[in-house]
């Protein structure tokens, strides 16, 4: 129906709802070269499909995704290492990141909904989502010191020490170490924990209700969100003044109103 079929993970379409599945439960929904790319041109396509307005990304088995596959991908860099093959590696990192940009740039919102094991690039999947849902029995390791490289991937350190602060940001990148669902929830890094068998319907409620939401607004929302951050306050001030007034020029704006005054539910359309 929305034309996006990935062969490396599952897709699926709930009426307004798209669900992206990483899919290899039997070691824990690995990454590799080819779901790495996938990703990215998914995210970089979904925005021309207008009837997704929220995106859910989760993992089967009971694991969000383990990261990057040791065998797949961190044996041929080692091997690309050994063979001084410098330009293919930094084409590895800049395709990482690439999924980061696009899942920054799609404009409908991305839930992450994390069971079990979030580790290494899964971490950075769940932490460039907007909104995050946990289980008590997930941990979320940001792992690269683990395998002998800096926790300056993917953008985590420039997003993580926003999301939780920057000395437990320190903490995780430089230890490796798992943070666990109840830090995650009070470090704010989950919105919320949920029972492992709720999780799948607890994120598909919040995708539901943010998608029959101004939908037009929330894109609005997450682009101010992403591009004040670099933003003195004054700047974001005047950013914020540009977005509100074209987001009252929506039928969404209008909408809302004529529902108050009628004191009727409003229905938003996304326009």
């Amino acid at each position: 129906m929305t034309g996006i079929q990935p062969k490396h993970f599952l897709w699926t379409a709930d009426g307004k709802v798209a669900t992206i599945t990483l899919n290899r439960p039997e070691r824990k929904n690995p990454l590799t070269f080819d779901s790495y790319a996938e990703l990215r041109d998914t995210f970089a396509r979904v925005h021309q499909h207008t009837g997704i307005k929220v995106i859910v990304i989760t993992g089967a088995g009971g694991n969000f995704s383990s990261g990057g596959d040791v065998h797949d991908i961190i044996g041929p860099l080692v091997e690309m290492k050994r063979a001084n093959q410098k330009d293919k590696l930094r084409d590895f990192t800049t395709l990482t990141g690439s999924v980061v940009k696009a899942m920054r740039q799609c404009p409908q919102p991305i839930i992450a909904a994390v069971d079990g094991v979030c580790a290494g690039a899964g971490a950075i999947l769940a932490m460039a989502s907007d909104l995050r849902i946990g289980t008590p029995k997930s941990k979320v390791g940001f792992l690269f010191v683990k395998v002998g490289l800096s926790g300056a991937d993917m953008g985590a350190c420039a997003m993580l020490p926003r999301i939780i602060g920057l000395g437990r940001a320190a903490e995780l990148l430089y230890t490796g170490r798992f943070m666990s669902a109840e830090e995650a929830e009070r470090w704010g890094f989950y919105n919320r924990v949920v029972a492992p068998e709720a999780l799948a319907t607890e994120a598909m409620s919040l995708a539901k209700s943010l998608a029959d939401g101004p939908t037009f607004a929330h894109a609005m929302t997450k682009k101010c969100l992403h591009d004040e951050w670099h933003l003195p306050i004054d700047e974001a001030i005047d950013c914020e003044a540009e977005a509100q007034a074209v987001c009252m020029e929506t039928e969404d704006f209008e909408r809302a109103y004529r529902a108050f005054v009628a004191k009727q539910p409003v229905t938003f359309e996304g326009n």
